[in-house]
């Protein structure tokens, strides 16, 4: 007899049990519904979001610490690492202009604020320095030095992720200098403290529906879906001039590495879900790094490029910052010049990279725009209080899917990115992924998680199970001289992929 087919309850119910896109999609609903019809209830669920957040930042900057030493230490290359963060930094720049350039081009097209006639001394400008608390953008030479660590422990404990991401050079620099014959256990040390750490990230995740509900019913029994109808214009051309560039990011990825952009959201459409519903991109930093490295970035590029990017890369504010700024000059009736507007995608080109982590950055940044200009009266961003919220979703999509076509693209670029891999696990070929809170090894064919780019001989696989030598005798554990970095014999090397 053939196998009986569970009934339709039965099977919802087992697929509600195992997969997080189907949880944190029903709290997702859950979660509008409660604020729509309990919306004082719902402002106070918060605090579920917040915690999940929270949790989430305790263990980003030892992870990005410990994939940024073992990606250094395992490519074997310091200048190669150097290389990645110069073609980083080329790729977020283009990124972020073109963002910006898209946002002034359909805010002129469109005039969202033409009409509004708005009088700026009407507007409660207090709002806007209770929302940034009177702090303000750091300038470039703030910038610079906020990014030195004062203190080893102090840039974990105020999780400064540039500071750590220089630590994290400096050991890895250090770990290639001397050499496995005088550090021997410190990578493996490093290593073994990742997998814990993913594997706590495993166990944070289960509580993500619980988040998302809490963030979304907080949402709208605050705001309320009334605020969507007053600014109807202003938000559908945001979400509209996001679809494009998100569009422009697919050709590009096309075209430099022939991956699919809407088959990698398939493939992250959990994390995508659960940045949406907390509207932060940081609480699926941890995930999403485990899945870049899984569909075939190596661990160096995976470590720097990501992290980098949530401070230099914010494709989806760029974008919000250009059509906020002329919004507001057409909503107090100023009309700029092309000249003026030139000068607004300068302004942003400096003042988006400072934004990341500041509260009220999009206000700060809006208002160091107007100030620039002189013709926009800083109060007017108050006219973007009742919206902001409203773009967030279009923020975090934006920002976090630059930033993975930014990883795949400087990988290939710089040559450490398995095309072949990503194609197969982006088409679900590959089944041999490892779950949340696992690490891919050998046996996964990650890469780079237990394999140096070149081979399986390196400064974290020189010993067998059980303290014995690797395969090849002498060679897993006197591979390394002080200051100089393991070498594979040819025949083991893999086929390093053509240059993008």
């Amino acid at each position: 007899m053939p196998p009986s087919v569970p009934s339709l309850p039965r099977r919802l119910a087992r697929t509600l049990r195992t997969s997080l896109f189907a949880q944190v999609t029903c709290a997702l609903v859950l979660g509008i519904v409660v604020g729509k019809l309990w919306p004082d209830t719902a402002t106070a669920l918060q605090p579920l979001g917040d915690g999940f957040t929270r949790l989430i930042k305790t263990v980003i900057s030892p992870l990005v610490f410990c994939v940024v030493v073992v990606g250094i230490a395992k490519a074997g290359d310091l200048k190669a690492f150097g290389r990645i963060g110069v073609k980083a930094l080329i790729w977020f720049e283009i990124a972020s202009t073109a963002a910006l350039v898209i946002g002034l081009v359909a805010a002129n097209v469109v005039g969202p604020g033409k009409g509004m006639n708005v009088d700026p001394s009407s507007l409660n400008t207090a709002a806007v320095d209770q929302t940034t608390g009177g702090g303000h953008l750091p300038t470039t030479t703030e910038f610079v030095l906020n990014a030195l660590p004062q203190s080893f422990i102090g840039a974990f404990a105020e999780n400064e992720l540039l500071q750590v991401l220089i630590l994290a050079c400096l050991v890895g620099a250090a770990l290639l200098h001397l050499g496995h014959t005088k550090v021997p256990k410190i990578l493996p040390a490093i290593e073994q403290a990742q997998d814990i750490i993913f594997a706590v990230v495993g166990f944070i995740m289960r509580l993500a529906p619980l988040a998302v509900f809490g963030a979304m019913a907080h949402l709208v029994g605050n705001y309320g879906l009334g605020v969507m109808r007053t600014y109807a214009k202003l938000i559908v051309l945001c979400y509209v001039a996001a679809a494009l560039f998100v569009a422009l990011l697919a050709v590009a990825l096309k075209l430099v590495t022939g991956l699919s952009l809407w088959k990698f959201l398939r493939y992250i459409r959990e994390e995508m879900l659960l940045a949406l519903g907390t509207a932060s991109t940081e609480s699926v930093m941890p995930r999403v790094m485990q899945k870049l490295r899984r569909a075939g970035a190596r661990d160096d590029a995976v470590g720097l490029v990501l992290p980098t990017g949530y401070s230099f890369n914010l494709d989806g504010a760029s974008l919000y910052l250009s059509i906020g700024t002329l919004f507001i000059a057409q909503a107090v009736g100023v009309d700029l010049s092309l000249g003026q507007q030139v000068t607004v995608v300068l302004v942003l080109m400096l003042t988006s990279k400072g934004m990341a982590g500041i509260p009220g950055s999009a206000f700060l940044a809006l208002s160091a725009t107007a100030s620039s200009l002189g013709a926009i009266p800083a109060g007017a961003v108050a006219l973007l209080l009742g919206v902001d919220r409203i773009m967030d979703s279009m923020r975090v999509v934006t920002n976090l899917l630059g930033n993975c076509v930014a990883v795949f693209a400087v990988s290939r670029w710089e040559g450490a990115l398995d095309t072949a891999k990503a194609k197969k696990v982006l088409d679900g070929e590959d089944t041999s992924a490892p779950d949340d809170g696992e690490r891919g090894g050998a046996a996964d064919g990650d890469p780079g998680a237990a394999k140096s780019p070149g081979g399986d001989s390196d400064l974290g696989a020189a010993k067998g199970p059980g303290g014995e030598k690797g395969p090849g005798g002498e060679a897993g554990t006197e591979a390394l001289a002080p200051g100089i970095p393991a070498q594979k014999p040819k025949e083991l090397k893999e086929p390093a992929p053509e240059a993008g």
